[in-house]
């Protein structure tokens, strides 16, 4: 029948296409890795990674959590997980993550300068990447969250494609600019099959500290109408406030230094 036909023909495809791709390798030791990404720089995406992995070891102590900066040009994690210093090596060569409040973190931060910039072409970028993927010693993670850099490029492609993933979730503020390249973001995930769990609505709506006004500086509900016509879950939905700024720039994440406030 035509209809079998157009399966086979589908599923030939597939099987052409495929070829060209990498094989997906696990990272020994992790059972599960979820990837946080977002299509535009600049809407939080570090911080809530970060709170991510604190939450989770958070909510059940038995989880060993381990956080990766995927972010080469420019790595945030260090700072906001107060660490420093340049990991040690086993005796099989492997780098050990820096650990704080219970998190294993692995950076580019922690090879380079503090203020030195990473100008490297692409390569470089990927290769530095898979070192970080491949030759670090994580122990025994339940969770690895990994902070993607922004955007829908190279890096992404990569990690997607050579270890599975779990689950993406989609960070974005309810603005319409960041919301074009967030639903870039969802579709690339899709397209390399890794299920995105939800979207988080970041820098929701801003409270006066005085009058308690609040005001949505980058607009309302941007993200929940990006889920429903993706069909995708709302995970969260998180207000600009200051202490969530502060706390990470101080590098005492909010779950952490504030676990009972509204933040």
């Amino acid at each position: 029948s035509s209809s079998s036909r157009d399966e086979a023909l589908r599923n030939k495809r597939v099987r052409i296409l495929s070829r060209g791709l990498p094989k997906q390798k696990p990272i020994e030791g992790v059972k599960q890795v979820v990837v946080l990404a977002s299509g535009k720089g600049g809407v939080g995406k570090s911080t809530t990674a970060v709170n991510i992995a604190l939450a989770l070891a958070a909510n059940d102590s038995t989880k060993e959590v381990g956080l990766l900066d995927a972010d080469v040009y420019g790595p945030s994690i260090p700072k906001m997980m107060n660490l420093k210093g340049n990991p040690e090596l086993t005796t099989k060569n492997l780098m050990r993550p820096l650990k704080n409040y219970g998190i294993a973190c692995m950076s580019m931060g922690f090879l380079i300068e503090e203020t030195a910039p990473v100008v490297w072409r692409g390569l470089m970028v990927m290769s530095a990447v898979e070192k970080l993927l491949r030759q670090v010693d994580w122990g025994q993670l339940d969770y690895l969250v990994i902070d993607m850099p922004p955007g829908t490029g190279d890096v992404q492609l990569s990690v997607s494609q050579n270890i599975p993933i779990a689950g993406a979730v989609i960070i974005s503020t309810p603005q319409d600019v960041a919301l074009l390249d967030a639903r870039k973001g969802a579709e690339m995930f899709r397209k390399v099959h890794v299920p995105v769990l939800g979207l988080v609505q970041n820098m929701s709506v801003f409270q006066c500290p005085k009058c308690k006004h609040e005001t949505h500086i980058f607009g309302a509900d941007g993200v929940r109408d990006l889920a429903k016509t993706l069909g995708l879950d709302i995970l969260g939905d998180i207000p600009l406030h200051v202490n969530i700024r502060e706390t990470c720039d101080s590098g005492q994440p909010v779950v952490i230094s504030q676990p009972q406030s509204d933040a």
